[in-house]
């Protein structure tokens, strides 16, 4: 491939224990939009943090414009015009759009004193040379997560950029801000000639915005083809080998009783501030009741107030009509609900225990598994964590495996095991797929709908807005900490509910929940 821009040739990497890379070669041209998928562990990121400078490959060589890449290092990469925009920004959120956009670089008056004028200058007219406006002068940690998307966008150009690499881009994003990242990129490979590499999940965004994807599985390279010879079923077939069956999801039965229940909630988050400003809610037996928002507007708050993680400043909360305010997490588990946490890291597991002590939390003190509720019926613990492990496709070592070495995916799939056996009437459910493989998500969803169709009431929250459609009976926004519109499932497209998610309209049906 003569205009070749970024070549890969036979790049091997290894950790320990695991061959992230093996023998992947690949071109990638100049002045084109090349997506990357696979699933979780398949070795995309790597092979982009190979190109980035952040691994240096076990094995292999790399080329940018023709010349053989020595030293891997990030500073290297940014001197042969790469850049690199990652999942979770790297922002000073203190500093202005201007600071962080210039950082390390800074205009200079007489070599010594920083251009602050220059500055904010200089990013003005760079913002508007690649449709990207930003108002330099804005403080990072005030401005949207669009906003600040397009400033790591604008920190890469200013250093130079040549090739893009966008991890995971539309995660945070609304589709109208999807769509105006879109037409950036665009106007970039167009007008600039530009190269830019996209790492996603998304497939249907790699049919909008690609012209050609490679497909990668447990650390090969499966296969390049140009967008407009694939579609999605043949993707998701590459990525997973085998068909993936997302909408053979069924749901049976209708809504019963009310078993999840808010009234006028007040929640303030670790500033003080209150940012869930007067949510009343309801979600019945056998219904998924999807809260669709951008992130930062009192969802995560919202969730915590409920499930017992936060105080409520003003407000109740039932679980099957009984008051759960000011209880907590344990005491509202026993009422009979059940959580899985936004964060799986940090709340939703034990990193350095074993997926067998993860999997029996909320179970170690019933007959069943100990003497007395005290001492532990080991072998009892141990065969029931086998039985999920094997129900729930648990990819493991063994039931000893601590699992924070296991693979997002699989982590994710440790407390959504434990969380569902717990058989409880009510559930609540924080980014179910985020960071997960389109294979583990098809098991998560169908899990999620199982529990809906034996009668669980379950409140959903996800960034992701297919997720949301795809599970939901009915779908509530939020901005602000408000209610801005309630929908039925089939109500309202996915475009139209941006406008309710951003502020733009209000919901002419009142408060969700509403009888």
């Amino acid at each position: 491939m003569q205009d070749a821009i970024v070549k890969f040739e036979n790049i091997s990497m290894q950790f320990p224990g695991v061959l992230a890379n093996d023998n992947v070669s690949l071109e990638i041209k100049k002045g084109e939009v090349f997506a990357l998928v696979g699933e979780n562990g398949a070795g995309k990121s790597t092979l982009m943090n190979i190109l980035y400078g952040l691994n240096t490959p076990t094995d292999g060589e790399v080329y940018v414009k023709g010349e053989k890449i020595e030293k891997f290092r990030p500073m290297e990469a940014i001197d042969r015009g790469i850049g690199m925009v990652h999942q979770h920004f790297m922002l000073v959120p203190s500093f202005t759009v201007a600071q962080n956009i210039v950082l390390s670089k800074e205009p200079r008056k007489n070599r010594f004193f920083y251009d602050l004028k220059k500055t904010n200058e200089e990013v003005r007219k760079l913002s508007e040379e690649y449709g990207l406006k930003v108002n330099p002068k804005a403080i990072v940690g005030e401005i949207s997560v669009g906003l600040q998307q397009r400033v790591e966008i604008l920190k890469t150009l200013y250093r130079g950029a040549e090739i893009l690499i966008l991890d995971e881009p539309t995660a945070v994003l609304t589709p109208q801000e999807t769509e105006e990242l879109f037409e950036v990129i665009r106007k970039i490979v167009k007008e600039k000639n530009m190269t830019v590499i996209i790492i996603t999940h998304k497939l249907y965004e790699v049919m909008a915005i690609s012209d050609r994807v490679g497909v990668m599985r447990r650390g090969k390279l499966i296969g390049v083809e140009e967008t407009k010879n694939v579609n999605e079923k043949i993707l998701s077939s590459m990525m997973v080998g085998r068909e993936v069956l997302f909408d053979n999801i069924e749901k049976t039965g209708s809504p019963g009783e009310v078993l999840i229940e808010a009234k006028d909630l007040f929640v303030a988050d670790n500033r003080g501030i209150m940012t869930v400003n007067g949510i009343s809610l309801k979600v019945r037996a056998g219904e998924i009741l999807g809260i669709a928002a951008i992130e930062g507007n009192g969802q995560s708050e919202l969730l915590e107030a409920m499930t017992g993680m936060r105080e409520i400043r003003k407000g109740e909360v039932y679980i099957e009509g009984q008051k759960a305010s000011g209880k907590s997490p344990g005491e509202i588990r026993k009422m009979g609900l059940a959580h899985i946490p936004e964060d799986r890291i940090s709340t939703g597991a034990a990193m350095p225990s074993t997926i067998t002590d993860n999997i029996i939390i909320g179970k170690e003190r019933s007959s069943e598994y100990a003497v007395r509720g005290i001492h532990l019926k080991r072998s009892s613990i141990v065969r029931y964590a086998k039985e999920l492990f094997e129900k729930f496709d648990l990819r493991g070592a063994g039931v000893d495996t601590p699992v924070g070495s296991l693979s997002g995916g699989n982590m994710q799939k440790v407390i959504v095991a434990r969380e569902f056996s717990l058989d409880t009437p009510a559930l609540i459910i924080a980014q179910p797929t985020r960071g997960v493989d389109i294979g583990a998500m098809e098991f998560i969803h169908k899990q999620i709908i199982q529990k809906r169709n034996n009668g669980c009431a379950i409140l959903l929250v996800s960034a992701d807005l297919d997720e949301v459609f795809r599970l939901s009976d009915r779908i509530i926004t939020l901005y602000e900490g408000k209610v801005t519109g309630e929908f039925n499932a089939g109500e309202i497209d996915k475009m139209s509910i941006g406008y309710y998610m951003t502020g733009d309209r209000t919901s002419e049906k009142g408060g969700a929940g509403n009888e």
